[in-house]
């Protein structure tokens, strides 16, 4: 049985090791369109969350797997469509997560100095798409708009120091170069709904409150509770747990560092103000649900020259593969992707554009078990493969003077980034340009037959 993962990301690698264990005879490429394997964490999971970041060991035993084969560099649809996929694989399953950022729909949101978090993320993960030169810090507060831990960790980046990040952290130097210019004293974290709703990790939470150089600010007045919050605390051990935190902080006295967070619960940001760039940030005023109040309008205005906007992430649609616009996912029935014809495809979705953009790293674990099992429930009904040698996919590639990057293209890469780290006493610093990874690939991906292992 030959399989496509599109997507390397964890959710796709989970897919290939179910593959291998659950399916004696099988072969699984692994199509990512960057050259990088490993996806959200690599160039999602916060740099200095150094515990999730290890999670590379147990992603890196699955790509080593004989049975598996990476295939770097390929972008579905211009590279490869969909409709070549049939004639190599008996099966594809698509996991290419959510690629693109839900917006405020707000006046201003596009101003210079409003960036997406996916965009400021991708920033300080050093990704290849990154907008290096439109990300300057040379502002005296930021806003992050959010109550998840995308939020949270914008927010504790931009408090940090470049020296704490530079020391434990594979950071690309622009990055750490930026971080260490930026002249941000406050920084905003704004939470549509009351403190009972929002949705942090207390794990993430805590980290805010262990800045070496920053104090969290908190008003106590804002962890007021109606009934439903209360109801919310009493059933909820993550919601109290969250609520002893905040009222910790909101006790504190501010020790006069350098910079300053501020929680602000129960609002909503209604405009971006400024002309050329952005200037500050008009806020409402709105229930613990997120429901603004009856006769309070945008009296709250936050001075502030960059904006965050940390409100979720959807899936894009894929060429020539089923997309559902209202939910931002691949339609499927158990992962088995759903088409007008209903006639077995032979395609299954996973992750993010299979569920959504809900559930931590180890979620996609029994996401995977799932849609594994619908696929072998389907073997004897899968459509054959027209090509069966591993090697005819490559050939297609070449023949199209697709650069494709194998297993031992990304080691080369991730030998120069050990290497680079080595030269400023790191253990690793990331490569973002697009052309120099190539570059660094290519000597070893196209120098052998099959590109596996």
């Amino acid at each position: 049985m030959r399989v496509a993962v599109i997507g390397s990301g964890p959710a796709g690698l989970y897919t290939a090791d179910e593959l291998c264990r659950q399916h004696g005879d099988v072969l699984v490429d692994v199509i990512d369109r960057l050259p990088c394997p490993y996806g959200l964490l690599r160039y999602g999971v916060a740099p200095d969350h150094l515990k999730m970041k290890s999670l590379e060991s147990a992603l890196r035993r699955i790509m080593e797997r004989p049975e598996v084969r990476f295939l770097g560099g390929i972008d579905l649809g211009s590279d490869l469509g969909a409709e070549d996929l049939p004639e190599h694989y008996d099966a594809v399953v698509y996991a290419t997560g959510a690629g693109t950022d839900r917006r405020l729909g707000i006046p201003g949101e596009d101003l210079p100095g409003s960036f997406s978090a996916k965009d400021f993320v991708a920033w300080y993960c050093g990704h290849p798409d990154a907008l290096v030169d439109k990300v300057t810090l040379n502002a005296h507060a930021a806003v992050v708009v959010g109550a998840g831990n995308v939020a949270i960790d914008v927010a504790r980046i931009l408090a940090k120091s470049a020296g704490e990040l530079r020391e434990t952290t594979d950071m690309p130097d622009h990055v750490l170069d930026a971080l260490d210019a930026s002249t941000i004293r406050d920084i905003h974290l704004v939470a549509r709904r009351g403190p009972a709703q929002a949705r942090f990790t207390t794990k993430e939470l805590r980290e805010l409150g262990e800045l070496t150089d920053a104090d969290v600010i908190v008003d106590p007045e804002q962890l007021e509770l109606d009934g439903a919050d209360r109801a919310i605390v009493e059933s909820d051990r993550v919601v109290r747990r969250n609520m002893d935190v905040l009222a910790e902080w909101a006790g504190r006295r501010p020790r006069g560092r350098a910079r300053r967070v501020h929680l602000h619960f129960r609002r909503s940001p209604v405009a971006v103000l400024g002309a050329e760039r952005v200037t500050g940030v008009a806020l409402r005023s709105n229930g613990s649900n997120g429901v603004p109040v009856a006769g309070r309008g945008s009296a709250e205005v936050l001075p502030a020259e960059l904006l965050v906007r940390s409100v979720g992430y959807r899936g894009q649609p894929l060429p020539g593969v089923p997309f559902d616009e209202a939910s931002g996912v691949i339609p499927h029935e158990r992962g088995r992707v759903r088409r007008a014809d209903s006639e077995m495809s032979g395609e299954y979705v996973v992750g993010w554009i299979k569920r959504g953009p809900t559930g931590v790293i180890g979620t996609n674990k029994s996401d995977a078990k799932e849609t594994v099992a619908t696929m072998l429930d389907d073997r004897e009904s899968l459509p054959r493969a027209c090509r069966r040698e591993p090697d005819a996919v490559l050939d297609l590639l070449r023949s199209r003077d697709v650069p494709v990057v194998t297993w031992q293209g990304w080691e080369a890469i991730e030998a120069a980034e050990q290497a680079l780290g080595s030269e400023g006493g790191r253990s690793r610093v990331k490569i973002t340009d697009r052309e120099a990874l190539l570059a660094l690939a290519d000597a070893v991906s196209n120098g052998g037959s099959n590109g596996g292992h």
